[in-house]
């Protein structure tokens, strides 16, 4: 069986920039789409192409351009199955931090700032704005320096600006995590990417950062906005989602393949988190798949 859990992805920006630009023009062998999340924004453009949204919660399937932003640490996985002619894909990806600790701070970054936190859901924009994006965003590729943090800007704020679009994962969740410490967060991310499926005891990931169990707990909630119970059982969620709408097994052998001990437990957490049962979220995937 393939791998299915959500993996940390470390997005390293090309030298010398703030943000990574990249653009496919055909499958990328040996690069099969991954179910992952990191702690960059990533906004997608699709030109010419057929696919899959797999955004948190959501799933679906789109057979023309899309335009795509998608939220800090928001779990997704890669979006176009085939290309049509002459088609494109062109990715962004940045931190809400790229232009320094105190840009979303100030009045003017305002609409940007509602933006990033919309995006937490993931925005789905329309003919309309993906019509006057598009184009810009694959014109970014042409830029450098400078003159591509101006243009980018220019892009966000027409996002920002925008009034036609949808959230696609509205009842869903993210791993919401501040631009800080990154060494730190990325130890506990690995560890816990590793080891959900069994017990992480507290004093086990706090020794992994060299913290005492109360520090560990005080870091990591301001860190976060979450406890680490928290955090741990969203990571087996999100797990559980994707073996639901992927995988035959059956809905009690895909709660301890989850790394929850009691199925009770894990019906609870699973709607709180999603809004429905598992047996609903598997039936509504199931019938996205056949409508096809």
């Amino acid at each position: 069986m393939k791998n299915t859990k959500p993996s940390f992805e470390k997005i390293i920006p090309e030298f010398g920039t703030s943000m990574r630009v990249k653009q496919h023009t055909k499958m990328v062998e040996n690069k099969l789409p991954t179910w992952h999340f990191h702690p960059e924004l990533e906004l997608v453009y699709i030109n010419n192409a057929k696919g899959k949204r797999h955004i948190g919660s959501h799933l679906s399937y789109f057979d023309n351009s899309q335009l795509i932003l998608i939220g800090a640490s928001l779990p997704h996985s890669g979006f176009t199955d085939r290309f049509t002619t002459n088609g494109s894909e062109t990715i962004i990806q940045f931190k809400e931090d790229f232009l320094g600790n105190d840009f979303l701070k100030i009045p003017e970054a305002k609409l940007i700032k509602t933006l990033f936190e919309r995006a937490k859901k993931g925005i789905l924009f329309e003919r309309d704005t993906k019509d006057i994006v598009g184009h810009k965003i694959e014109n970014l590729l042409n830029k450098e320096g400078l003159e591509r943090v101006i243009y980018f800007l220019e892009i966000l704020k027409d996002l920002a600006s925008s009034k036609n679009y949808s959230l696609l994962n509205v009842d869903g969740f993210a791993f919401e995590i501040e631009p800080q410490d990154n060494k730190k967060i990325d130890i506990i991310f690995g560890h816990v990417n590793k080891n959900f499926k069994q017990p992480i005891p507290l004093n086990e990931i706090a020794d992994k950062v060299s913290m005492t169990v109360p520090a560990f707990c005080r870091y990591f909630k301001k860190s976060t906005g979450k406890t680490f119970t928290q955090f741990v059982n969203e990571f087996r969620i999100v797990h559980a989602t994707k073996l639901l709408a992927e995988n035959p097994t059956s809905i009690t052998d895909i709660c301890f393949e989850s790394g929850f001990n009691n199925f009770s437990h894990f019906n609870k957490l699973f709607k709180k988190f999603t809004g429905k049962s598992p047996l609903k979220y598997r039936n509504e995937m199931k019938q996205l798949v056949e409508q096809k």
